[in-house]
């Protein structure tokens, strides 16, 4: 074992010292692009004026962005440096099946990785939902074509459009680098970058903007799967449903501290100042390492037992012999392929009923919620009214999401997403039916808007939790990472359509889109879903296998 690995249960850096120099890099290439974020917003006091930004246009990058770029790019090369060993790791030189004491008692360890990995998930979801709230001021700043400004040329929905096509470009790469680097180095990268992307708001030009708003959606893609994969393979079975499910509070809390970031700091700082929240929430969320793990079930499938002892450790678990026989596997063969592999034998059967269910739910979340600010603003209400009623209908929800985790976790896992999944249909139908007329009716309003906006991220958390537990360790990752990735791919889909002028953002439009193949998808998973309530996942990847054999057959 190396001098860089640990023996108290949290597996450290290979090289340290690059990583956390990187690290620091990175911080000092985003605080070098400050004077170019003053220059942007002195024009008018508030906001960015097309005087400002033609007087940027002449002149080019500040010299000191130009420095702070090249930091950033050498800061990312240390720290992937220090995260990825040169080295296979040892171990037993086999692949050995084990399982876990699944009977052990919850730890401080477990409640400090949930409330560390709800924190992750709620800094994750502001990335792609700050899109929704500086798009209005997007498009003022450069002209553009929005619902408030319909005669622009450009429209204003390709920043979201490239905001979400990295994320989905992301989820796929990030949980690929979640099966062959290691759950806790991936969620670090995405990280880094998150510190690093922070930079999108001193962008001086739209096209700036966009490139910056692909980058941010990789690592934000990669964030949410590479969580719950973790926390599932670390939580006793008895207490996994509710534990993970809990940490899609912080999809509902993310949205609270976007929409309430917007309300208090946007009239004063401009929109900018939403993607600077980057680099004061990343550095966050890197000081908070110590309390993430490698995953054991991770270390073990690598063969590096006694390290997965080690963690195990500060779970009040162990490793065991696999009680069926020596090197068998569960859940069938890992394929070298990418997520999409996973929709073939052996396991199709498992997969494409998740992914279609993955695609509703993305409608709505990433879709219809995407464009709830603009559409407000369209429709009469001012910005800091309509972030305000998106964060009291974001508050509003989040006692419902605590229940969902009780209910996943106590009652079932299947039923819970079936439900969540009707109730969302449903109240996107009542939006689609009630359509513009209920800006009439405010407290109407936002109790409308909290059912789809909680139910909905209560979705997103529930199904992130069933795949990873559907799917074996080998492949867990990718597995995670190709249904957050088709989630975002339904939120690329509605926004490419407001791009090219199919549709417009309209509550009615919207909320049908979302409503119809959701609807579908929920009748999928109740003709196709598998309950893994209190399960060991030993168990339920085995039940899956057997699924899936007559497709491979």
């Amino acid at each position: 074992m190396s001098g860089a690995r640990r023996t108290d249960g949290r597996i450290g850096f290979a090289r340290p010292g690059w990583f956390w120099t990187g690290t620091a890099l990175c911080v000092a290439g985003v605080v070098a692009h400050l004077p170019m974020y003053r220059t942007l917003t002195e024009p008018t006091g508030h906001h960015a004026a097309m005087g400002g930004m033609a007087g940027m246009k002449a002149t080019g990058w500040d010299p000191f962005m130009t420095v702070g770029m090249a930091l950033i790019l050498a800061g990312l090369a240390a720290c992937v440096r220090g995260l990825v060993s040169p080295h296979r790791p040892s171990g037993s030189g086999g692949t050995p099946q084990v399982a876990f004491a699944e009977d052990a008692p919850l730890k401080p360890a477990h409640w400090a990785l949930t409330l560390v990995m709800t924190l992750a998930v709620a800094i994750d979801m502001m990335k792609p939902l700050t899109l929704s709230f500086v798009a209005p001021g997007v498009a003022e700043e450069y002209g553009l074509r929005s619902p408030a400004h319909p005669q622009g040329a450009v429209p204003v929905a390709l920043l979201p459009l490239f905001g979400l096509g990295g994320t989905v470009v992301g989820s796929f790469l990030w949980g690929r680098f979640g099966d062959r680097l290691g759950r806790r180095p991936a969620i670090l990268l995405a990280g880094v970058v998150f510190v690093a992307t922070s930079v999108c708001g001193a962008m001086p030009q739209f096209s700036l903007n966009l490139v910056m708003c692909f980058v941010m959606g990789l690592s934000a893609g990669g964030m949410l799967p590479l969580t719950f994969t973790l926390l599932t393979e670390t939580v006793p079975a008895r207490h996994r449903g509710t534990l993970v499910v809990l940490i899609g509070t912080g999809i509902a809390l993310g949205y609270v501290l976007t929409s309430w970031a917007a309300s208090l700091l946007v009239p004063e700082y401009g929109w900018r100042v939403l993607w600077l929240l980057g680099l004061p929430t990343g550095i966050v969320l890197l000081l908070l390492n110590r309390w993430v793990p490698e995953s054991p079930r991770f270390l073990a499938a690598q063969g590096r037992e006694t390290e997965a002892e080690a963690v195990l450790t500060r779970y009040g678990a162990r490793l065991i012999p696999d009680p069926r026989r020596p090197g068998a596997s569960s859940g069938g063969p890992a394929p070298s392929g990418g997520g999409l592999s996973l929709l073939r034998a052996p396991y199709a059967w498992t997969g494409l009923p998740l992914v279609v269910f993955a695609l509703g739910i993305g409608l709505v979340t990433y879709g219809f919620q995407l464009w709830i600010p603009s559409d407000l603003r369209r429709l009469g209400f001012t910005d800091v009214s309509a972030d305000t009623i998106l964060r009291d209908s974001s508050l509003l929800g989040l006692p419902f999401n605590l229940a969902i985790a009780w209910l996943y976790g106590r009652w079932s896992s299947k039923g819970t997403l079936v439900g969540l999944g009707t109730c969302t249909a449903c109240a996107m139908a009542a939006l689609s039916v009630v359509g513009e007329r209920v800006v009439d009716h405010p407290g109407l309003l936002r109790v409308l808007l909290a059912v789809p906006i909680c139910a909905a991220s209560s979705a997103v958390a529930v199904l992130s939790a069933y795949t990873a537990e559907v799917y074996p360790t080998a492949v867990r990752s990718r597995a995670s990472g190709l249904t957050a990735g088709v989630t975002k791919a339904g939120g690329l889909l509605m926004t490419a359509a407001i791009a090219a002028a199919v549709t417009v953002p309209s509550l009615r439009t919207t909320a049908l889109l979302g409503a119809v193949p959701l609807a579908v998808a929920t009748a999928v998973i109740v003709l196709a879903g598998v309950e893994t309530r209190a399960r060991a996942l030993e168990e339920i990847t085995a039940e899956t296998a057997r699924q899936d054999e007559p497709a491979s057959a």
